[in-house]
């Protein structure tokens, strides 16, 4: 985190955020009197923005405070389900990363058992959503959490090999 201030009478409050698009972990400045609340989305783009003055900077997963930390899994896992079609497609699309190893293998608690099972149930058809996932290949419960562990892991550890679903953390 952030070194103490002790110039208290200057400090602003704060916003932590993390992107739909890229899961990019961001602090930014509100609006003078405006409190988010938690879960809230929040519109960063050019033009006019109710909630948001200007978003400071990138930050890091260390760098999120102890609430943003407990509250990130559940906004994750919202993201997900909210962008389900995009999601699905990485099950429909997913290819062979190396001659060992596979891009489905990536997501915690898919092995070559649960992968086979995916690329077999994908050759009969594309999958429409995380219902008929769950209900065409067994063993296989609850995507939409295996995806977001994924991209909580790509966010927690920054020496992660292969990302997914998070953009790279910037340089030092």
């Amino acid at each position: 985190g952030k070194a103490p201030d002790t110039r208290s009478y200057q400090k602003q409050p704060l916003v932590q955020a993390v992107g739909e698009a890229n899961f990019v972990l961001m602090e930014m400045t509100p609006k003078e009197g405006v409190v988010p609340a938690p879960g809230t989305r929040i519109y960063i783009g050019s033009g006019s923005r109710d909630i948001i003055d200007h978003v400071n900077h990138r930050i890091e997963y260390p760098e999120l405070s102890n609430s943003a930390k407990l509250e990130l899994p559940y906004q994750i896992q919202s993201i997900v389900l909210d962008n389900e079609a995009r999601f699905v497609r990485y099950f429909n699309e997913a290819g062979p990363i190396t001659t060992r190893m596979h891009a489905l293998e990536l997501l915690p608690g898919i092995g070559k058992k649960l992968m086979w099972a995916v690329l077999n149930e994908r050759k009969k058809g594309a999958f429409k959503g995380f219902a008929d996932l769950m209900e065409r290949v067994k063993g296989l419960h609850y995507p939409e959490k295996l995806i977001a562990k994924r991209v909580e892991d790509e966010l927690v550890d920054d020496r992660i090999k292969y990302r997914v679903f998070t953009t790279a953390p910037r340089m030092r």
